[in-house]
């Protein structure tokens, strides 16, 4: 024993950790929202189910960011993360609720979890290996549906003027962009709470804010918000194909941020403990009507900026994300929202989605003909059934719900494709009687 304190394990004065808790909790507070406000508009929901809805996101980010956090036993890596829901898996549960029934896509949510909870030895190991190429064409397509759905929310039916609708988002996203060059340092995190606060507040200006009416102050979830969960294996297909992703992503989330606080870890044993904790707060949270949740990289910005990288600050955050999603005026506020403010908030940071996976490109040697012809039929498979819905609208219903996820077809057409290129072709030509780079013999010469 050295006596040395390692970062991660610090306990900071009430005080001052309370404070980085707060600021912690302001950074990721507007995904959980976003995600909701999403789900929400999309299906219809209406204001009881959208809080109730809302309570169960916020307390499963809390649950999931305090077992994260601490990490006991076999659950949670024991690392300064928080937890929300995943952006991808917000889009893929309202395309399984919209096509199969709510229902469905809870069942959806639920098997994804389990098998995450039973693949994790096989998962930390395989995880590591998906082609760059895929993920990040996975990543693009992901960002491009998310997009487009919020993109549905700035416009809705209800909209009177699609005019109005578009400033008010316009001036959402141009201060989201104004706070993200002019906030100093750390506050730069709260970009997307400060566009969405002034959106809010022009909207009321205009009178386009109402506060829903009710009353009491606390609010609960609901168990089986949208009934008895449908186990549909064929449906699930979707988001069993992001839990993939997700636990690739987790490795990468895991390995940075032990990095970031100087913890020198077991890769396989944390990451499969990073990963069984995003599967049972997954399990909890479909039980009660929930998306997919997934450990987050977004505020590990916010550790190395502030430089407070104690675990039990953001376990912290957790505990107070548990008391916010309780709180019933919390709940009445954010449903009331605009939806041209919520769209304006999400598609700005769905982008960032599209940004990333830009930027995930910049690991692939596209002069390659095998990764540009991937990731040229990954893309090609991903977007179109995006950019053209109706494109598989004759197909029967199970081949129409697996052809028309776009990153369930971007993941499958890119992996075949990667394989093909990856084949040794010398082991094809002897199987088909082909010989090459062999010279001619002397018969076939003459």
């Amino acid at each position: 024993m050295t006596g040395v304190v390692e970062t991660a394990d610090e306990k900071l004065p009430a005080a001052r950790a309370l404070v980085a808790a707060v600021q912690h909790l302001l950074v990721m507070v507007a995904t959980p929202i976003a995600s909701v406000l999403l789900i929400g508009r999309s299906l219809g929901l209406g204001d009881g189910e959208v809080r109730a809805l809302l309570c169960a996101v916020l307390l499963f980010g809390g649950v999931g960011t305090v077992l994260q956090s601490l990490g006991r036993g076999s659950l949670g890596a024991g690392l300064p993360f928080v937890m929300l829901p995943g952006g991808a898996a917000v889009v893929l549960f309202v395309q399984i609720a919209q096509s199969s029934g709510a229902a469905t896509a809870s069942g959806a949510v639920i098997i994804t979890a389990v098998a995450g909870i039973v693949l994790v030895p096989v998962a930390r190991r395989f995880v590591t290996r998906l082609p760059a190429v895929v993920i990040a064409s996975m990543i693009v397509v992901i960002g491009v549906n998310l997009v487009k759905v919020a993109g549905g929310l700035i416009v809705a039916p209800e909209e009177r003027s699609t005019v109005a609708a578009v400033s008010l988002a316009a001036v959402t996203v141009v201060v989201t962009v104004l706070a993200h060059r002019f906030l100093p340092g750390g506050w730069r995190r709260l970009a997307v709470l400060v566009g969405m606060v002034a959106g809010a507040a022009v909207a009321l200006a205009v009178g386009r804010f109402q506060l829903h009416a009710g009353g009491g102050v606390v609010q609960l979830p609901r168990l089986f918000l949208f009934g008895t969960p449908h186990f549909d294996l064929i449906a699930s297909v979707p988001l069993l194909v992001f839990g993939i992703g997700s636990m690739a992503e987790a490795t990468g989330q895991t390995l940075l941020n032990a990095r970031i606080v100087g913890r020198t870890i077991d890769p396989e044993a944390t990451v499969g403990r990073t990963i069984r904790g995003d599967a049972v707060t997954s399990l909890l949270s479909g039980l009660f009507g929930g998306p997919s949740m997934v450990t987050s990289g977004e505020n590990i910005g916010l550790l190395r900026l502030t430089g407070v990288r104690s675990r039990y600050v953001t376990a912290l955050t957790g505990l107070l994300l548990i008391v916010v999603a309780f709180l019933a005026p919390v709940g009445r506020i954010v449903n009331s929202l605009p939806g041209p403010v919520i769209g304006g908030t999400a598609a700005i940071a769905f982008t960032m989605i599209v940004a990333a996976g830009i930027g995930m490109f910049e690991r692939v040697d596209l002069r390659s003909d095998g990764e540009l012809i991937t990731a040229t039929a990954a893309l090609t498979a991903g977007l179109l059934p995006i950019l053209t819905p109706a494109l598989y609208r004759d197909f029967p219903a199970d081949l129409r719900l697996l052809l028309g996820s776009g990153v369930t077809m971007a993941a499958v057409v890119g992996t075949v494709v990667h394989v093909l290129f990856a084949l040794r072709w010398r082991g094809l030509n002897w199987r088909f009687g082909i010989r090459r780079n062999r010279a001619p013999s002397r018969a076939s010469a003459a």
